[in-house]
């Protein structure tokens, strides 16, 4: 089947190529719903830790809640697929957006655990997952991959990162508005100064849900009759693919889930940090996120996208395993900033690769299984993570999470070296 994407490839890379007149306009709409979606999921990666702790929460409940969440979005993941490949996008997003607008304003009206619990199994609160949309993030990606060429699809799906990212940033600074002395009662902070923030989430939704209304959908070209060929059924190198990126996936996903959705909690528990310094290192993660995002894209066009993966995430290997080991708090928060952003800014070449494994017919598929891959083993993550941090063991997380990353990166190049997107 032939892919309608557009041919041109005249727009200048960077975010100034997002304004340009040649960029497609839908993809604009559907990049810029998701940095302002990214900027309430950073609010409550910062915050909803630190909420739930002062609402009483015990650490192993937490991760339990965490966990419960991306087990919730994982399966959901599972189901979308197919779906997006049969109907396409655009009607997934205007609901996810609007699911999103209902779970914020249930946290903001009620701190009951039933409640807590609903909105964050549909709005994913705490999990950090830089603007994706929940379980719709495959009709995201499969949108992009129809609306953009495919030898741009390492810098167009970066550059999606980077402003994603971008809004997480200004989230995590909104996230510290709880400590200002004039937004709250005098004494320590409580549960009551962070409800408020839930409002930040709910008006994102409303602009997302207006941005993705004035967008259209791209899909592939239909037969001469009209309709939309079956897909051909996958080849044994296409399903071969399919499984060797499921099981490295697997092993990122658990990795990340060990260190990543609880960071805010372990620098509270570690070196007592509130949402003021907590939320200006993860600003500072996410800016540097941003950057890197959009050199890894110009990376991928001349070194290609599985070396430009494979070598940034080494970098960040280094810093995962010294960052729990340092003795004061702005020591590991360089740490963690400059290993975020490594980590962090690859996610667009890695969703060049998984699209490029199938064709345009299946790119809802080829999405899902990536996204599925990572969030299921990820789930487990917060749970283990959560009973360590009850005992006080706080390095031991980090030593697992290098060891299962390690492995992640000599498979990814083992296996994928030569399948890079747009390529020959």
């Amino acid at each position: 089947m032939a892919d309608s994407a557009p041919s041109e490839t005249s727009w200048p890379g960077g975010i100034a190529g997002l304004f340009h007149p040649a960029f497609p306009a839908d993809a604009r709409r559907v990049i810029l719903a998701r940095m302002v979606r990214a900027f309430g999921q950073g609010v409550w990666q910062v915050d909803f830790a630190l909420y739930l702790h002062a609402l009483g929460w015990a650490a192993p409940t937490i991760g339990a809640l965490y966990t419960a969440a991306l087990a919730f979005n994982a399966g959901a993941t599972a189901l979308m697929g197919p779906l997006v490949d049969k109907h396409g996008s655009r009607g997934f997003l205007l609901s996810f957006e609007l699911a999103q607008l209902a779970a914020a304003l249930l946290a903001a009206f009620s701190t009951a655990p039933a409640s807590l619990i609903a909105a964050t199994l549909v709005a994913g609160y705490g999990r950090g997952a830089n603007g994706a949309a929940g379980p719709f993030a495959p009709a995201e990606q499969a949108w992009l991959s129809h609306s953009l060429p495919a030898r741009r699809w390492g810098e167009g799906l970066s550059l999606n990162t980077a402003l994603a990212v971008a809004g997480m940033g200004f989230g995590a600074l909104a996230a510290a508005l709880p400590a200002l002395p004039a937004l709250r009662a005098h004494g320590p902070i409580t549960a009551a100064d962070y409800r408020w923030l839930f409002l930040l989430p709910a008006a994102g939704a409303l602009l997302g849900f207006a941005l993705l209304r004035r967008a259209r959908e791209t899909l592939p070209a239909p037969d001469r009759d009209g309709t939309r060929r079956k897909p051909a059924p996958l080849t044994a190198r296409q399903r071969g693919n399919l499984l060797r990126l499921s099981a490295v996936n697997s092993l990122n996903g658990l990795g990340i889930g060990l260190v990543g959705p609880l960071m805010a909690y372990w620098f509270l528990l570690k070196f007592g940090a509130g949402p003021r310094a907590i939320g200006t290192v993860m600003a500072l993660g996410f800016f540097l996120t941003a950057g890197l995002a959009l050199a890894a894209g110009r990376l991928s066009a001349s070194l290609g996208v599985v070396e430009t993966v494979a070598r940034l995430r080494l970098a960040g290997l280094g810093l995962l395993l010294l960052m729990p080991l340092m003795p004061l708090f702005w020591l590991a928060a360089a740490f963690y900033v400059l290993r975020m952003a490594i980590n962090r800014g690859t996610v667009g070449p890695r969703q060049a690769l998984a699209l490029s494994l199938l064709p345009p017919e299946r790119r809802g598929l080829a999405a899902m299984t990536n996204s599925l891959s990572m969030q299921a083993p990820r789930a487990f993550g917060p749970l283990i993570a959560g009973v360590f941090f009850h005992f006080h063991w706080l390095v031991t997380p980090f030593i697992l999470a290098t060891v299962l990353q390690g492995a992640y990166i000599l498979l990814f190049r083992h296996y994928f070296k030569g399948c890079d997107p747009g390529g020959e």
